[in-house]
């Protein structure tokens, strides 16, 4: 079974169409990576996924379950950390992710807890408030917050942002090990080509709400007469297509 299956998803405003008419897949051990640029429908999409927008069209399963009708069930088996949600700043680290744990229902919560501050080094940030917190410690805080009920689909979009570079190699490196040894499948989205090709199984690259290209990370730009990945997405973002004559 498919951790994720996403089938003929369509979201519309007015006259704009964000995302128009996508099917895809997320397999179990398998990163794939949302690619695509501003405005492309990366995020609309991943929105649909967790509930929080309705589809004008399409379906959702995770694990079978389909979100239209069994959301609560299908939530459980799901996390995500985005950039653009920080954790309310006034509760500190080791309360937000109380909070968020008891919703989640995760048992055996303060071990889980302990373990997560842990394995992201927050430990000695267990009693700050998050607002007070840096841009990159945000970051870890947030993804400690999606890995909370080892979900079985974690939604990641930009997950390494205001990282240093070491910082970043080793989140990617723990995510990488939750993909591939344990029950799970990563939707992950990001801006920076080296790490899409260093981490991402499958590519998706979107366009004015469409699926462009789809294939291994490392494969296709030689596919498409490009040298590098970030100048294949450049030609999507600027000139999607002149692909199609290629």
């Amino acid at each position: 079974m498919n951790i994720l299956s996403v089938t003929a998803l369509r979201k519309a405003y007015a006259k704009l169409t964000a995302v128009d008419n996508i099917s895809f897949e997320v397999n179990r051990n398998e990163i794939v990576g949302l690619l695509g640029p501003n405005g492309a429908g990366k995020t609309t999409t991943i929105n649909m996924v967790l509930g929080v927008l309705e589809p004008n069209a399409g379906s959702i399963h995770i694990e079978g379950l389909n979100i239209a009708t069994r959301r609560s069930e299908a939530m459980l088996r799901a996390n995500f950390s985005a950039v653009y949600t920080p954790l309310p700043g006034n509760l500190t680290v080791s309360q937000n992710l109380n909070i968020f744990g008891r919703l989640y229902g995760v048992k055996n919560l303060p071990q889980r807890i302990d373990e997560l501050l842990k394995q992201f080094d927050l430990e000695n940030f267990r009693d700050k408030k998050c607002g007070v917190l840096s841009s990159g410690e945000q970051t870890r805080v947030g993804l400690a917050k999606a890995m909370l009920n080892s979900p079985h689909l974690l939604l990641l979009d930009e997950p390494t942002a205001s990282l240093d570079p070491a910082t970043a190699r080793e989140i990617r490196a723990k995510i990488r090990n939750f993909a591939t040894q344990g029950e799970g499948g990563v939707l992950w989205t990001s801006h920076n080509m080296y790490e899409v090709e260093e981490v991402c199984d499958r590519v998706l690259f979107l366009s004015h709400g469409k699926i462009l290209l789809e294939g291994n990370p490392k494969a296709l730009p030689q596919q498409h007469g490009k040298k590098t990945l970030e100048e294949l997405f450049i030609t999507v973002a600027r000139e999607p297509l002149t692909l199609g004559r290629e």
